[in-house]
């Protein structure tokens, strides 16, 4: 895959998240969805205009700025897309599609439901009850206030990303859980104090589609 350089983007989070990601995934089958193809071009052409950096001097003013969401521990988000369904609400069943990198590691991508797919080759998306508990409590905010067909990228800390060993990822079957976890509490670079920077992870999420129960 090809690396795409990064315009600066003015945000108020640390130099750490001066990271270089890499395209997302540029072979898309042909049965694919057209909302689906959608989705992963603005993502993929969102990656090549944003970056994280804490000097506003020579940065566009144009360029829009990460706010972050009330009453969510730090969680910061900004809106590639603003959908035009409904907001969910908890004890809705919500299914998001997303990739998720680390600030750490060069913005390694970690996990994306685009790599989970059916029989016919279709990206599977990932479903849960909000509210429930069941994934970090960054992704539920984050969820929380989209509509659907949203599109949105979350900055999560640490306090509401993976806190310790004895979570699952998302989704639990995550099938890189021990490299994940082998960066986050890395034991040696946390005693040096990079807790901040190894548990930060960076979501784009979609949210596809709810379900009252």
């Amino acid at each position: 895959m090809a690396m795409i350089k990064l315009v600066p983007l003015p945000c108020s989070c640390p130099t750490y998240l001066h990271i270089g990601y890499r395209i997302l995934p540029s072979t898309i089958r042909n049965q694919a969805s057209s909302s689906t193809q959608k989705s992963r071009r603005l993502i993929s052409l969102s990656l090549s205009a944003l970056v994280f950096s804490t000097s506003n001097s020579w940065a566009n003013p144009q360029v829009p700025k990460f706010l972050e969401l009330p009453n969510s521990g730090g969680v910061k988000a900004l809106d590639l897309r603003i959908g035009d369904g409904v907001t969910p609400l908890d004890g809705d069943v919500v299914a998001i599609h997303y990739y998720g990198r680390l600030a750490a590691k060069q913005g390694w991508r970690f996990d994306s439901t685009y790599d989970h797919k059916d029989e016919t080759g279709e990206p599977i998306p990932f479903s849960f009850v909000l509210g429930s508990g069941k994934v970090i409590s960054g992704i539920e905010t984050a969820v929380r206030s989209m509509k659907v067909g949203g599109l949105r990228r979350v900055i999560i800390p640490p306090s509401q990303g993976y806190q310790n060993t004895s979570q699952e990822p998302l989704p639990p079957n995550y099938f890189d859980r021990q490299r994940l976890f082998t960066t986050i509490f890395n034991p040696t670079r946390l005693a040096n104090g990079e807790g901040s920077t190894l548990g930060t992870v960076i979501f784009d999420i979609e949210l596809v589609s709810l379900r009252h129960l």
